[in-house]
């Protein structure tokens, strides 16, 4: 079962854009993403909702400016959930990825929701598929 939002936390609304992405046309473009993640997180309860966007930038880059301020705001306590399109928009290193979204997020009480792929932490059944969904991104 899903907790609610915590409305006292930032809901981070997390895009990214790399070059390379921009081949794949219109969908990926961080307007876009912006506009998928406000409107879930609307129809989903979710408030303060914080973007943390960053447009240029590789997937294998974990050193992104929105990224690090994303990161040191969760370990501030400030971050209740992270929201983005898909585990790509996390970005391209599996073990990273995974390391964020399995350990750091959780040990944090982070919870964490990629929309394409239907992962939401929250959900056990979708969050034990996660793992295998970031191998592929």
């Amino acid at each position: 079962m899903n907790r609610q939002p915590d409305h006292t936390k930032i809901t981070a609304l997390l895009s990214r854009l790399s070059r390379d992405d921009e081949l794949q046309g219109e969908s990926n473009s961080i307007t876009n993403q912006k506009s998928l993640l406000e409107d879930y997180a609307t129809k989903n309860g979710f408030t303060n909702l914080v973007h943390y966007s960053d447009d240029g930038y590789s997937g294998t880059n974990f050193e992104r400016p929105a990224w690090k301020r994303m990161i040191a705001d969760i370990e501030a306590g400030r971050v209740g959930a992270v929201l983005c399109k898909d585990m790509s928009r996390v970005g391209r290193d599996y073990l990273q990825v995974g390391f964020y979204t399995e350990v750091m997020f959780r040990q944090r009480g982070v919870r964490f929701i990629a929309i394409s792929n239907n992962i939401d932490s929250d959900n056990s059944d979708s969050a034990e598929f996660a793992p295998f969904l970031n191998i592929m991104a």
